[in-house]
């Protein structure tokens, strides 16, 4: 298991240093290579697939190390050119080694607490080994794909309705208009853009569409009470008086896949955990223990049936 607590230190310090460094020329095309000189016994050299980069008081660090441990680092880091971060990573993999070899040369791996560290490590490693590994197909493409049509695609989005609002400072002045714009043949657009302080004024108090969710909860329960044409009461809210007309109401259209890719990303991981742990639990011997070492009793566990009375009979 390797660790990079002791590598991004320094990389981030560089990371200014590593952002500006310029990409690696390309040589231009050259001819065929000559061949390797022979090995003794005739037989040609060939390089090393994964070459020894560095010893440390004998064990060695490859280019697999560097590159496992560069692949561990944020994003911005590893988009540095490779000739500027691999010494970098080498170097940090090198200061490891040396640390991890004079810990082991005085038996601190023998001290209970270090055990103990290694082990919570251990088992951290695990736990997110094994749900990575049960939750990495429910988040494909083509997962997500049948996700969003299973619970977005065709069905109608959320509600939304297009309002206009006349905002201002008192509830006596918000009487004054709400009587106002009633009055027959009122035009609620040119009131408010003589007498409204609010957002939209300039365009006669329009709010355009929003949903439930964009506006204050005040401003919002009102409003959607209305249907179009309807007029609100005045109604407080953290930003003063509002008189509000709605003029249409409507079901937004479904968000498409893309848009839709973080929520659903989001909802299938979180049930992935949730099904893959009670899975687990539920194949599991669990035992509970009261402090003096007696058995736990559990109280069953709550039923949805718990209180409910059945229907009433019905009549013939």
């Amino acid at each position: 298991m390797r660790s990079t607590t002791l590598l991004l230190p320094l990389l981030l310090a560089a990371a200014p240093v590593l952002a500006q460094a310029p990409a690696p020329a390309q040589p231009p095309a050259a001819a065929a290579p000559a061949p390797a000189a022979p090995a003794p016994g005739g037989t040609a050299a060939t390089p090393a697939a994964d070459p020894v980069l560095a010893k440390v008081d004998g064990a060695e660090i490859r280019r697999s190390d560097v590159q496992a441990a560069i692949g561990e680092l944020p994003p911005e880091l590893r988009s540095a050119p490779e000739t500027v971060l691999t010494p970098l990573v080498l170097d940090q993999l090198i200061t490891q080694k040396a640390l991890v070899n004079a810990a082991r040369a005085e038996k601190l791996g023998d001290d209970p607490e270090v055990q103990a560290r290694i082990r919570r490590a251990e088992e951290q490693e695990l736990q997110q080994a094994l749900l990575r590994r049960e939750i990495a197909p429910k988040l494909t493409e083509e997962a997500l794909r049948a996700r969003y049509a299973r619970d977005i695609a065709g069905k109608a989005g959320e509600e939304e309705i297009h309002a206009r609002h006349i905002l201002v400072a008192s509830e006596e002045d918000a009487k004054k208009i709400e009587a106002e714009v009633r009055k027959p043949g009122a035009d609620f657009a040119a009131i408010a853009r003589t007498r409204s302080t609010g957002p939209g004024t300039e365009q006669g108090g329009d709010l355009g569409f929003f949903k439930k969710g964009d506006m204050v909860p005040e401003f919002a329960e009102a409003a959607f009470k209305l249907q179009p044409g309807q007029i609100s009461a005045p109604v407080r809210s953290p930003f003063g008086w509002h008189v509000i007309k709605v003029e249409e109401r409507r079901a937004a259209e479904a968000p498409s896949f893309e848009d839709s890719l973080d929520t659903l990303r989001q909802a299938a991981f979180e049930e992935a955990v949730q099904d893959t742990v009670k899975r687990i639990q539920e194949a599991s011997k669990i035992e509970r223990f009261n402090e003096d070492g007696s058995v736990r009793q559990m109280a069953p566990a709550p039923s949805l049936l718990d209180g409910a009375t059945p229907p009433p009979a019905q009549r013939r």
